[in-house]
């Protein structure tokens, strides 16, 4: 019997939504954007973060995407509450402590303008007293709500997390809920990208 050819797509996860195919609760899963037998997510993003979100029926790729000793770089815009000083980018980029182990070292740069992003259908609380910032952050780690985690460590909360690039695959002009198919050259990368 043949078995169906591997597919690995690029989806523009929207805000609310769940990254798996069920949920016993009624709320928005992914078979909501997408109807491909076979494929699953390889990584988490939470429910309350946006952007790229790799789904594959390759079990050896997902794997090299999600094992932390691959090392694959994932990249962040992240709106935080509140200006950080560069003591605060300095900490960030070398490793906060959560739950007793310091995080791997980090690339963090403080954005000189708002990125263009499309509108999130729940709009971030306002607050005139309490200006905000955007940040990009890349991680080489997977801890669970990492991104969320280090930066309410350092005094300055997520208001928003938008996941842009996963190693070599960027988000681009992929609009919120859609997907494409990433091509064998693009798959290749993802491979030659990972550290040995």
């Amino acid at each position: 019997m043949l078995m169906p050819p591997l597919r690995t797509i690029a989806f523009n996860k929207p805000h609310g939504v769940l990254p798996s195919f069920t949920d016993p609760d009624g709320r928005k899963t992914l078979a909501d954007y997408i109807d491909l037998p076979g494929v699953y997510a390889a990584g988490r993003l939470d429910l309350d973060s946006e952007g790229l979100l790799l789904l594959t029926s390759d079990g050896r790729l997902a794997h090299y995407i999600t094992d932390p000793q691959h090392k694959l770089a994932k990249v962040y815009l992240v709106q935080i509450e509140r200006v950080p000083k560069e003591e605060v980018l300095r900490q960030l980029r070398e490793g906060v402590m959560l739950n007793g182990k310091i995080t791997k070292p980090a690339e963090v740069r403080l954005l000189p303008d708002d990125p263009q992003l499309p509108d999130r259908p729940v709009p971030i609380r306002f607050r005139k007293n309490v200006p905000t910032a955007w940040v990009e952050m890349t991680l080489r780690e997977g801890l669970n709500r990492q991104v969320r985690r280090m930066t309410a460590s350092v005094g300055h909360p997520t208001l928003r997390l938008v996941r842009v690039a996963v190693g070599p695959i960027v988000l681009g002009g992929i609009q919120p809920g859609e997907w494409r198919d990433l091509t064998s050259s693009e798959i290749e990368q993802i491979y030659s990208a990972v550290r040995k």
